[in-house]
This record gives structure tokens, C-alpha cells and sequence, in this order.
């Protein structure tokens, strides 16, 4: 079973006709399921992409270390 860890919520909202009648309205979050360590966690798909570009190192970053 994979475990829930992100704390994002939908947006909710009014939609408006021409009319002005409010019908409530919800945008919900892009939630996916990813393994992480041979644990599988739901999490949206902007933090698991936080997750997988966390740990890189670019290349720039590595020219100025070995400058220094």
C-alpha cells in the first residue's frame, strides 16, 4: 500500500455563470505514486520531480568547485 506524504490540497473555488449563480468548483492535485527506495508514496508530481532533481549535481556547480 503505498503512503500518502504530500500535503497539498485542492483549490476550490466558485465557477460564475453570466448569470452570477455560483456553482462550487474544485481543481485537484496531480497526484502520482512513485517508488522511492523500494517504498512506493503517493506525492504530487511537481515534489517527486523536487525528489529526483534533489540529489543531481550540475555541471556548473562542479567547474566552480574545482576553481576554487
Amino acid at each position: 500500500m503505498a503512503t500518502k506524504i504530500t500535503a497539498k490540497k485542492p483549490l476550490v473555488g466558485n465557477r460564475r455563470s453570466h448569470a452570477m449563480n455560483a456553482t462550487k468548483h474544485s481543481q485537484r492535485t496531480n497526484e502520482q505514486t512513485i517508488t522511492i527506495n523500494g517504498h512506493k508514496i503517493i506525492t504530487t508530481v511537481r515534489e517527486a520531480r523536487s525528489c529526483r532533481k534533489a540529489p543531481r549535481v550540475r555541471k556548473c556547480d562542479i567547474k566552480e568547485q574545482k576553481a576554487a
